[in-house]
């Protein structure tokens, strides 16, 4: 067996994304859920995604998750392994990136670490080491009121460096667009060592100079444009990689749920709702009992054999701060999510085997209650977001889709359920 390129993903829908644009770029790629329990059908794969459900976890917690997963990666031969993290950073002062960074970093024996979230096919560019969405600033975007970590500091390297004992700095632009000898000495020439790099990045030929430098390392940090660079840097070395195949489709009722409060998503549910029949569950009435779980379930009986339907968890910004500040952060969270797997493995049990799920820990829930094991990786259906087809037997044969909040357009859900078929 010999894998190319392996990651560790800090959710399941950010995963996917990076999955998606492995499989892109012509790499036969599977993404697990968690540590699998074997090997088995790892003989014929280029580049190989640990998910882990670790974003919103305490550091110490994830710094354990992940390195038991590099462990087993390395146990693999896997020579380079990427921490995936979103695109927008999603790490407050109390989060895991910087930490997690240096436990794999200091695992692997580098001196250093390359940190970049930039992805610009999706609008996220860093520049001067501040993280922008489009042309927009992260702290003064829809991020800085994220329920679960929101984001009011766009400078990363003050970020990361709340996180980190050691040195944080910016390769900027100008050094970038000096290729990546002037990126490599620019590294050298650092003052201190261990220490962590956050890279400028603004297109395609940024990411492609990044992911030479990546690989020249073992252990790297980055959204999915990294992924990508890394992918471009390896395609330099190995050029006879077998082009992977589309996915064989499968038979069964479809539905959509969402758990995401993110604009986009809820500009899909609305979109969704003009032509497909919509249950809403009520917070409050999933923390007070489970009764709204069993209105949802009589709605999905009514509708399973007419087309597909959407179950939504969704609401606004406000209105999710409210629910939060009457219940608790930590409770309202953990009883939607829990609904949400609740309800998809009961329409599973009914015979749906098409499912589209919006959000990350919505995703991360429903996947761990379903107990899939890993993933085939299939087509993209929207910018970072790949049609999945479950590979373990006991999991039933089910074709998934996992979407970060705010990836896909306004008609995702529609589109992307005719693309499964």
């Amino acid at each position: 067996m010999t894998i190319l390129v392996a990651a560790i993903a800090d959710d399941y829908t950010g995963a996917s994304d990076l999955a998606n644009t492995w499989r892109k770029a012509g790499f036969r790629t599977v993404q697990t859920i968690g540590i699998p329990s074997s090997t088995h059908g790892f003989t014929d794969i280029d580049a190989l995604v640990v998910s882990l459900k670790i974003r919103s976890v305490p550091a110490s917690e994830a710094v354990a998750a992940a390195l038991n997963a590099d462990a087993f990666l390395r146990g693999l031969g896997v020579p380079h392994v990427m921490y995936k993290i979103c695109s927008t950073f999603d790490s407050t002062d109390d989060g895991n990136i910087g930490h997690v960074t240096e436990a794999l970093r200091a695992n692997a024996g580098a001196d250093w670490a390359l940190i970049s979230p930039a992805f610009p096919e999706t609008g996220r560019t860093v520049y001067k080491g501040h993280l922008f969405v489009a042309d927009t600033l992260l702290n003064e975007s829809p991020l800085k009121d994220h329920p679960l970590n929101p984001m009011r500091d766009a400078n990363l390297v003050r970020v990361l460096s709340r996180q980190t004992k050691h040195p944080v700095y910016n390769v900027d632009f100008q050094t970038m667009n000096q290729g990546a000898l002037a990126c490599h000495e620019r590294i050298k020439s650092l003052p201190h060592r261990p220490c962590s790099i956050i890279a400028d990045a603004i297109s395609q030929n940024d990411l492609d100079i990044l992911g030479e430098l990546a690989i020249s390392n073992p252990v790297s940090t980055g959204a999915s444009g990294l992924g990508a660079g890394i992918a471009h840097a390896i395609l330099q070395q190995h050029s006879k990689i077998i082009a992977a195949k589309p996915l064989e489709p499968v038979a069964g009722y479809a539905a959509v749920l969402a758990g995401s409060c993110s604009a986009r998503t809820l500009e899909q549910i609305a979109a969704a709702e003009l032509h497909m029949p919509t249950f809403k569950l009520d917070p409050d009435q999933l923390i007070a009992s489970n009764g709204n779980v069993e209105t949802a379930i009589g709605f999905a009986r009514q509708h399973i054999g007419t087309g597909p339907f959407l179950i939504a968890a969704s609401s606004s910004p406000d209105t999710a701060r409210a629910v939060q500040q009457r219940h608790g952060k930590l409770v309202a969270g953990q009883v939607i999510e829990a609904a949400l797997a609740d309800i998809a493995a009961r329409l599973v049990a009914m015979g749906v085997k098409r499912l589209v799920v919006a959000g990350g820990e919505t995703s991360g829930a429903i996947v761990d209650r379903l107990g899939i094991e890993s993933f085939e990786v299939g087509d993209e259906l929207a910018a970072g977001v790949p049609v999945l087809r479950s590979t373990d037997p006991k999991s039933g044969n089910l074709m998934m889709v996992l979407k970060s909040g705010n990836f896909g357009g306004t008609n995702f859900f529609h589109d992307a359920l005719v693309r499964m078929k």
